[in-house]
């Protein structure tokens, strides 16, 4: 069972939401569709669905061209951040309807919404109404109702953004495991890149309705092909300094220079563009080979354990997050560290040059 984009493309009103795009998924994925709002995540979705027709290109499901089938005549489930259940039906009621719409026996409705209930962990709940439910379980039931309908195709659009983060946290551990042995393909969007390498799976970084990778997900994080899937996969984004390599130093922008080590070491002499991400700075030098740079500190966000630092570099905005709770003073210089084997080099249009040292060893 495989899903095939084959050079789909959308445009609305002159504007192009999905670029010419090719992906294949395959049955018993979980495939992430990552990136910023509006960069085109629904709208791949709705093209997957039928919801939406290609303006170019061809969807085929199991090798049939469905591109111009109707959703109602194709094996689709989606459930979306505003999970929707009806409030005057049970909980068995509302996870039942869509077997009832297919004709099925009475039989196989029961077994059907009792294994699925067990698997949701709504067995106790089925008499109950939805509002009844915690929003947790209430996202369960529309789960369920998804599943139950035993899709070849599980659309999931957000599905946990409107929930707290207890409830986030908890659905997010469950939803591989609960899905593992469907044998569906379920495509799951998300702008989160710690949500992406939760479900784990296979991820595809989206930018400005363009697929930027797609392959398992450690991979992508690890070995980003260009600049762009390196900030999208990456929260807060990635930061980036222009350098000059000359012979065997490493010159920044800002008259400063360094011996080129790591992911540097070996690269033709020329301008490059440095990427490291914000978890990678330091306040403190944990190395002699560390990269040390000086830069103003803008502003500051604590959250619990860990602290934000918004910094000024010559100009370029960066991010660091440190651990711990630091009181720094707004506006003050500051001097930051960063190990060279957390690096990555791109060219200077974006193309992956060398991965960071540490990435090339996981």
């Amino acid at each position: 069972m495989t899903l095939e984009l084959k050079g789909v493309s959308k445009s609305v009103n002159g504007r192009v939401h999905i670029h010419p795009t090719d992906l294949t998924l395959e049955a018993g994925t979980m495939n992430v569709l990552l990136g910023p709002t509006s960069s085109g995540k629904t709208s791949l979705m709705r093209l997957m669905a039928g919801l939406d027709v290609p303006e170019a290109g061809r969807i085929l499901w199991q090798g049939q061209d469905v591109t111009g089938m109707r959703v109602q005549d194709r094996r689709v489930a989606m459930v979306y951040q505003q999970f929707i259940n009806y409030p005057s039906m049970s909980v068995y009621d509302n996870i039942a309807s869509p077997m009832r719409l297919m004709g099925k026996t009475a039989a196989e409705i029961d077994a059907a919404v009792r294994n699925t209930a067990d698997l949701m962990q709504l067995s106790p709940m089925l008499e109950r109404k939805p509002l009844e439910l915690s929003g947790g379980q209430q996202q369960r039931c529309a789960l369920a109702r998804a599943l139950v309908k035993d899709a070849g195709l599980v659309l999931l659009d957000e599905p946990l953004a409107n929930l707290d983060y207890k409830l986030r946290e908890e659905l997010r551990a469950e939803i591989p495991k609960i899905f593992e042995a469907a044998g569906s393909i379920f495509v799951y969007a998300t702008t989160e890149p710690e949500e992406a390498l939760l479900l784990g799976g296979n991820t595809a970084t989206l930018w400005e309705g363009r697929v930027t990778q797609f392959g398992p997900t450690p991979g992508v994080y690890r070995r980003p092909n260009d600049a762009t899937t390196a900030r999208v996969f990456s929260d807060p984004p990635m930061n980036f300094l222009e350098v000059t390599k000359a012979g065997d130093r490493i010159e920044f922008g800002d008259g400063q220079s360094a011996p080129a080590i790591g992911s540097m070491a070996d690269l033709a002499d020329g301008p490059y563009l440095a990427g490291f991400r914000p978890n990678h700075l330091e306040l403190e030098q944990q190395g002699g080979d560390s990269l040390v740079f000086d830069a103003h500190l803008s502003v500051t966000e604590i959250t619990g354990s860990e602290t934000f630092v918004h910094l000024d570099h010559h100009g370029a905005r960066w991010v660091g997050l440190v651990h711990g709770v630091r009181d720094l003073k707004l506006g003050a210089a500051l001097r930051v560290y960063l190990d060279p084997a957390h690096v990555y080099v791109f060219a200077q249009d974006g193309a992956l040059v060398a991965p960071a040292a540490y990435a090339k060893a996981a």
